[in-house]
């Protein structure tokens, strides 16, 4: 393929939004959820939802909390071993890291009440790690087939960037290129400084090109550092009618903080760089950093039964909201270059300061169903069911909301976010959780337990398999697709009198496929990429009181 075909069909590929440091990837990321509980909790693989007696119940189940016979403090910690191998043509690489968790912390004050029918009404509260998105990994790419300058260089061409588009220097609004002094994407910006593009032909409608064209061969290194979680706050009551019917009720407070930084890197030889006599191959050493956080507040509700109509056995339900969230993104984004062996230089966006933007932010439904059953009161055996609506998660901006409530009419498009969503519903499709765990009390002190669950992959295969065109946003290039998530438990139990000591061991297998940035669908060179696996092994340990 010869230079200027690999520039225009990289031009088929570059759409991404100037304005906002958002996509749908953003979405799914924040979405993500992880089994994170009590021990007793985790060793049975999270099946919990039509047992209740625990207290990570309160957020699973809130009917759980109608179990409850006595009052109960808790506390659960966590240590997680992590690990990523990136596997590329040039080889594999492995990262790690260990992190310390608090899971749960809380209490339920059981009030009991002068009525068979109505014996007893519970209160509880609980903070619970919900998610952890700390991860860790990192990787060399290579030989290349293209390079990120040519997807910018189509971002250019897509966008209609010209020459005094890149060459503005009014910082009224410097972030914001097309609501400010700037009318390019800062992508192209950055770009066009740090000479990773070259304009050709007439400044005022110029075609873009990138560094790698006939004769140019390279490599490529990544490393992307994910961390922060969801933390919950849990304020549940709830009771039971005649022991056989328990309900529950959860208002859900929850605190997100995301924090992405990605670094990608290429070493081109026989680079095509725009220089003082015009465009020159030599070498070429250039890398960019993006830098994103995402964090706010919502709320959420949640909803749910259980019906034991034997004392063998039990079935539950439960509905959680979507969690609504208030957030704010901070991002920013800066490029080094060295040409030929000279000094290395750097490029910044929005002159070396973050930019930030609020934004409103829909979580997934989730639905539960359950069953369990109690062999002999020595052997338990449960299930849970979890249908989880990712193809609706929803960004919004304020000025849209506060648009359409004194104009109703105002078409979907005006907002901000409207291609996004339209995105998110391409590229996701509903999860499904299938969650199996058991408990065997071997004498009235210990217990021996196990489990497994498995969730499904949330990524259309259409889009797994690079059918569909990819949408990036702002000077974030880079994206990653999970594929399905297995979890496989242990743990065992002690009892004597009130105090209780859980441990459990978790394993989590889980892969995804990182992209350096969008390929064209039809096109057999695709962007540089890497399939990354990452497992996980916990220990948890929980200690508490029932009085």
């Amino acid at each position: 393929m010869n230079y200027k075909s690999l520039m225009l069909l990289l031009m088929a590929a570059g759409a991404t939004s100037p304005l906002m440091a958002q996509s749908a990837m953003d979405a799914m990321s924040l979405g993500r959820q992880d089994m994170k509980g009590t021990a007793r909790f985790m060793s049975m693989g999270g099946a919990f939802g039509a047992l209740g007696g625990d207290l990570t119940t309160l957020s699973q189940n809130p009917a759980g909390i109608g179990v409850y016979r006595n009052n109960e403090v808790g506390l659960t910690v966590d240590l997680d071993f992590q690990s990523a191998l990136s596997s590329s043509a040039a080889g594999n690489y492995r990262t790690n890291q260990t992190k310390f968790l608090l899971n749960n912390i809380g209490g339920v004050l059981t009030l009991r009440l002068p009525s068979s029918a109505v014996p007893n009404l519970n209160f509880g509260f609980t903070y619970n790690k919900t998610a952890s998105f700390n991860r860790s990994y990192s990787g060399s790419l290579g030989p290349i087939q293209q390079s990120m300058t040519n997807w910018m260089a189509g971002v250019s061409n897509s966008e209609g960037v010209t020459v005094g588009d890149v060459t503005t220097t009014d910082f009224f609004d410097p972030y914001n290129p097309n609501d400010g002094g700037y009318a390019a994407p800062w992508i192209s910006i950055l770009g066009y400084d740090s000479y990773l593009i070259n304009p050709e032909g007439d400044p005022d409608s110029p075609i873009w090109k990138g560094q790698f064209g006939d004769g140019t061969t390279g490599e490529a290194i990544y490393n992307i550092n994910e961390k922060g979680g969801v933390d919950s706050f849990n304020i549940a009551i709830g009771g039971n009618f005649g022991n056989v019917v328990y309900w529950g009720m959860d208002f859900d407070i929850t605190s997100l903080n995301y924090t992405r930084n990605a670094y990608y890197s290429e070493s081109l030889d026989n680079a095509y760089v725009e220089s003082d006599q015009g465009v020159q191959q030599t070498s070429s050493v250039w890398s960019i950093n993006n830098y994103y956080n995402m964090q706010g507040t919502g709320f959420a509700y949640k909803l749910g039964l259980i019906f034991r109509p034997i004392q063998e056995f039990r079935v539950g339900v439960a509905f959680h909201t979507p969690t609504y969230y208030n957030l704010t993104q901070t991002f920013g984004a800066n490029t080094t270059y060295s040409y030929n062996g000279e000094i290395a230089n750097s490029q910044y966006t929005n002159n070396d300061m973050l930019a930030y933007n609020d934004l409103r932010y829909r979580s997934p439904w989730h639905v539960i169903v359950s069953a369990a059953g109690v062999i002999g009161n020595r052997l338990i055996i449960s299930a849970d069911y979890e249908w989880t609506q990712t193809s609706k998660m929803h960004f919004k901006d304020p000025a849209y909301l506060y648009n359409s409530y004194y104009n109703p009419g105002l078409p979907l498009d005006y907002n901000s976010y409207y291609y996004v969503n339209e995105d998110i519903s391409t590229y996701y499709k509903n999860q499904n959780t299938l969650r199996v765990g058991a408990e065997f009390r071997v004498t009235n002190k210990f217990s021996l337990r196990a489990g497994y669950a498995n969730v499904s992959s949330p990524v259309h295969s259409a889009t797994a398999e690079g059918h569909e065109d990819i949408y990036t946003s702002g000077t974030m290039a880079d994206y990653s697709f999970d594929n399905t998530t297995n979890y496989y438990t242990a743990g065992l139990g002690y009892r004597t009198g009130g105090f209780y000591a859980d441990l459990a061991y978790v394993h989590k297998q889980q892969s995804a496929k990182w992209h350096a940035f969008p390929s064209d669908p039809s096109s057999s060179v695709k962007a540089p990429s890497a399939d990354v696996n990452f497992t996980s092994n916990q220990v948890v340990l929980s200690v508490g009181y029932k009085f």
